[in-house]
C-alpha cells in the first residue's frame, strides 16, 4: 500500500517528532551512511523540473526584500516586505538564508502533465491558483485551472527564476501611485522586476531527482529489436517480416529525439512500397 504524504505545512521552530534511524554499515569500513538533509529544509531548485510543492517566491526589492503573499481574509496577493518584524541589522538574515515563517507566504505547485507548464495554489484558503488575463491583471480568485492559471518558469542563469503566462509575457513587481507594489503580468522582457528567488523543500527537489534517474533508466533498458518490430506491427503475406539492410544507427537517434514511432511508420512505408519494385 502506497505511503500517504502529509500535505501540513510546518515551519521553522516548529517542534518535529523524528522517527529513529538505523545505522548502517559498509561492509569492511567502519565509517556510517550519512543521513539525508531534513526533507523539510528549504533549498534552491537547480532546474524547473524541480519546482513543485510548497514554495516560497521572494523579490529582491530595495530596500527590503518582498515575498509574495495571499490574504485569504482579503481575497487578494499582498506583496509584504520581509524585514517588517525586524529590529534590528543584526536580526537580518541574507537573501538566501530565508524562509516562509506564515502559510500566507506558501503556494503550492504542481506541473501540468505533458507539459512545461506549472499551476500555483494558494496554501492558505480554499485554495485558489495564481492568474494573468490578457491585459496583464494578476489576481488569485479561481477555484478552476485553465490556460490563464498556467505559468512556464524559466531558470536564469544565476539561479533566478522568471515566470511566463499563456500570452508569453512575464510576472512582475510593479511600483503603483503612492509607492505601493502589486503583481504585473504584461512584461515582454526579463529585467531586475521579472527576476524571484524560489525556495522549495528539499524532499521534493529529492523526488524530481529520483524520477529523472528512472527516465533514464528506463531509457537505457529500451532496445531495438527492429525484427520483432516488424512481425509484430508491419508483418503482410501470412506473418513474412522484412527487415531494412540499413544502419540501426538512424533508429537509435530517433528514439533520443523522441520520434521513434514516426521513423517505424517511415519505414513500414518504405519497405511495403519496396516489394512491388
Amino acid at each position: 500500500m502506497e505511503k500517504v504524504r502529509s500535505t501540513q505545512l510546518k515551519f521553522k521552530g516548529d517542534k518535529i517528532k523524528k522517527k529513529r534511524k538505523r545505522e548502517h554499515h559498509d561492509e569492511g569500513s567502519a565509517s556510517k551512511r550519512v543521513e539525508d538533509e531534513d526533507p523539510e529544509t528549504w533549498v534552491l531548485p537547480e532546474n524547473a523540473a524541480e519546482i513543485r510543492g510548497p514554495t516560497f517566491i521572494i523579490h529582491p526589492s530595495d530596500p527590503s526584500p518582498i515575498s509574495v503573499n495571499f490574504d485569504s481574509t482579503r481575497n487578494k496577493i499582498v506583496l509584504s516586505s520581509l524585514d517588517k518584524d525586524s529590529t534590528s541589522d543584526t536580526d537580518t538574515p541574507s537573501l538566501l538564508d530565508r524562509i516562509p515563517t506564515e502559510v500566507a507566504q506558501v503556494w503550492v505547485t504542481t506541473c501540468v502533465a505533458g507539459s512545461a507548464t506549472i499551476n500555483l495554489r494558494t496554501g492558505t484558503g480554499e485554495g485558489k491558483f495564481l492568474s494573468c488575463d490578457k491585459h496583464g491583471i494578476v489576481s488569485a480568485f479561481r477555484e478552476a485551472r485553465g490556460p490563464e492559471e498556467e505559468w512556464t518558469p524559466v531558470l536564469l542563469p544565476d539561479g533566478m527564476v522568471a515566470f511566463m503566462n499563456v500570452y508569453e509575457n512575464h510576472l512582475s513587481v510593479d511600483e503603483v501611485a503612492g509607492g505601493s507594489l502589486q503583481l504585473r503580468g504584461d512584461s515582454e522582457e526579463v529585467g531586475f522586476r521579472e527576476r524571484f528567488w524560489l525556495k522549495i523543500q528539499s524532499k521534493y527537489k529529492k523526488e524530481a531527482h529520483e524520477e529523472k534517474k528512472k527516465r533514464e533508466a528506463g531509457s537505457e533498458l529500451t532496445v531495438i529489436d527492429e525484427t520483432s518490430t516488424n512481425h509484430m506491427h508491419q508483418a503482410w503475406g501470412a506473418g513474412r517480416s522484412v527487415v531494412s539492410q540499413e544502419d540501426k544507427k538512424e533508429l537509435k537517434r530517433a528514439r533520443k529525439e523522441g520520434r521513434l514511432a514516426e521513423a517505424l511508420l517511415d519505414r513500414r512505408a518504405k519497405l511495403k512500397s519496396d516489394r512491388f519494385c
